[in-house]
Order: structure tokens, then sequence, then C-alpha cells
């Protein structure tokens, strides 16, 4: 499922199956995941809260990184690419990546949109690649 703001995917089995499954399709597309956040254990230990299995997968790919900034310093308010992995009630995995067109577009800057395209174009195919 695609809308204006994201590629969502549902996926069955583990997750932690998920998450390797998320990172090695990044890998294939030149991302690597630079951060890993675990809200579920950072809301444990900040809150002492439980929630649902959830990590926020920070991907970067360098050279798009680079020509963002190239073309507009402001771009390093969209990286990285954030993927979000989260567990429903139901033990089902969802996986979710945010459109980077529709985040350029708020920047005006044609070169930026056109290199959104192309990012896009990429996580399209991450996603894909987990069916």
């Amino acid at each position: 499922m695609t809308d204006a703001m994201n590629m969502k995917k549902t996926l069955s089995g583990d997750f932690d199956d998920a998450i390797d499954r998320v990172t090695a399709a990044l890998k294939t597309e030149g991302f690597g995941v630079l951060t890993e956040i675990d809200v579920q254990r950072t809301l444990e230990q900040k809150l002492g809260v439980s929630f649902r299995r959830y990590r926020i997968l920070g991907a970067c790919n360098p050279p798009f990184a680079h020509q963002a900034l190239g073309s507009d310093l402001m771009a390093g308010l969209m990286m990285p690419c954030n993927v979000i992995v989260y567990q429903e009630d139901d033990g089902t995995v969802t996986v979710i990546a945010g459109d980077p067109v529709s985040v350029a577009g708020a920047t005006g800057n044609a070169q930026l949109g056109a290199l959104a395209g192309t990012i896009r174009a990429k996580l399209e195919r991450v996603m894909a690649a987990l069916a």
C-alpha cells in the first residue's frame, strides 16, 4: 500500500526476522542502517511503560545524501530516511517507509524533488522485496 506520505507492507512471521529482511533489502538498494531506535526498550527504560515491539531504522545512501546536501543544506532535515517496523496485536509485522517525495516537495527545490523521486523508487523496491 502506498499513500501520500508512506509506503506500507504487512508481513507474517517473526519480528527479528522482519528487521533482518528490511535491513537486507535496504542494503540491496544501497542503503545502510545508520541508526536503530528500539522504541519498546526506550519507553520501558525511560518511563517504565510497556509498548509493542517497535523499531525506527534510520537508513542512508551516502551518494544520495551528498547529492541532496549539495542541492540544499536543509535536506539534512530529511535524513536519514526512516523506516519503521512494529509488531501488530495479531502477531503480524508492519513495515512503513516514509515517502521522500512528499517531504522534498515542501522545500520547493526542483533538484531535491527529482532526487527524492529516485530515492522513492529505491524504497518502493525495498518494500516489494519484502513480499
